[in-house]
């Protein structure tokens, strides 16, 4: 593969982990973020959700819920999300603080306003390299079924990009072709680093 991929979603690492498993697993090189200020899971009612800090590893989320309600979060979906989680990193990062991480040359985010917040980051960095990065925001519902075919869908126009030879030159075609293929509309912007 030759582009480096990030996937980023809001504060619950269910999307962008989603894909991020299934892209990893075909070979990809990709990386997952959360833009949030915490990590945010669904806990006994809406207003009283589960809050890890980023950087608290998916073992111990894991662990606390289990303890917590271990039939409620393995109901909901939460425990098995953890659980794949464990097995593609330690532990969620936050996008605004990996610049460290590298330049990406595909970011895929999962809602719009999360595209937004990607793209004043990047606009706000210091844009020394001059290095173009495609960003794209595929709408998906936060639910676990969603998710997985968001990452279905995310890896489809993964493999579309990295079959040309520069997606700068084909991006506008590959974007058309998607959109007739899923009938899905993508809101997609470039950037630098």
């Amino acid at each position: 593969m030759k582009f480096r991929y990030a996937m980023v979603c809001s504060s619950n690492q269910n999307r962008s982990m989603e894909a991020h498993s299934l892209l990893k697993k075909q070979g990809f090189d990709v990386s997952s973020y959360g833009t949030g200020a915490h990590v945010k899971l669904p806990g006994p009612s809406l207003r009283e959700p589960n809050v890890y800090e980023f950087g608290t590893p998916y073992k111990h989320m894991f662990d606390d819920l289990r303890r917590k309600d271990p039939e409620l979060y393995k109901r909901n979906g939460i425990l098995p999300m953890l659980k794949r989680n464990l097995s593609v990193k330690l532990a969620p990062q936050r996008w605004q603080d990996n610049a460290a991480d590298g330049c990406f040359d595909i970011v895929f985010t999962f809602e719009e306003k999360v595209f937004d917040m990607v793209l004043e980051d990047l606009h706000n960095r210091d844009q020394v390299l001059l290095k173009s990065v495609l960003v794209i925001n595929l709408e998906v519902k936060d639910n676990h079924e969603e998710a997985a075919i968001g990452a279905r869908i995310a890896l489809d126009l993964c493999e579309q990009i990295e079959a040309v030879e520069s997606w700068e030159d084909s991006i506008d075609d590959i974007m058309v072709s998607f959109e007739n293929k899923h009938r899905r509309k993508l809101l997609y912007s470039i950037s630098f680093y």
